[in-house]
């Protein structure tokens, strides 16, 4: 099965009070239009997972981060039986270093949120199961099937 690729990348800092932070962002338009989410999106042709984090970052945050500085945490797959053109591959990444000032764009409002105080009740229903994990560097590999709602996760994998 040949799914769309995409990848997401997620910004980890030293906030106020020294409280680990993570930028994440409202999507505005497209699939999970509503929804918070980290940053990234889909791989052009030819373009590795790493690159187009890099792209993507830089569109809808303004900032600028280099490739070297990515650490990969993993592979998330997205069934969805009731809408296939949704199914995706997911390349996930963390990172500690860019340059700039998060800025919004067109496609998201980026926002700093408490690492211990995820808003997963307003993120897509399976980030509840592996971001948490991944945001204190536990890899992640698994397989989420989406119900005909196109919203609930019915099965892990």
């Amino acid at each position: 099965m040949n799914l769309p690729q995409v990848c997401v990348c997620y910004l980890v800092r030293r906030g106020p009070h020294g409280r680990r932070q993570v930028l994440l962002g409202r999507k505005k338009k497209g699939l999970g239009a509503g929804n918070i989410v980290g940053l990234g999106g889909k791989l052009e042709p030819g373009e590795s997972a790493a690159d187009a984090a890099v792209r993507e970052i830089e569109e809808e945050s303004g900032l600028v981060v280099q490739a070297s500085a990515l650490t990969s945490l993993g592979l998330l797959t997205y069934l969805f039986p009731h809408r296939e053109a949704w199914s995706q591959e997911s390349s996930v990444f963390v990172c500690t270093e860019w340059t700039g000032t998060p800025r919004e764009s067109d496609e998201l409002n980026p926002e700093w949120f408490d690492v211990d105080t995820l808003p997963v009740d307003e993120m897509w229903d399976d980030a509840r199961h592996w971001l948490p994990g991944v945001l204190t560097g536990v890899p992640v590999r698994a397989t989420f099937t989406f119900g005909e709602d196109l919203a609930t996760v019915v099965a892990r994998g």
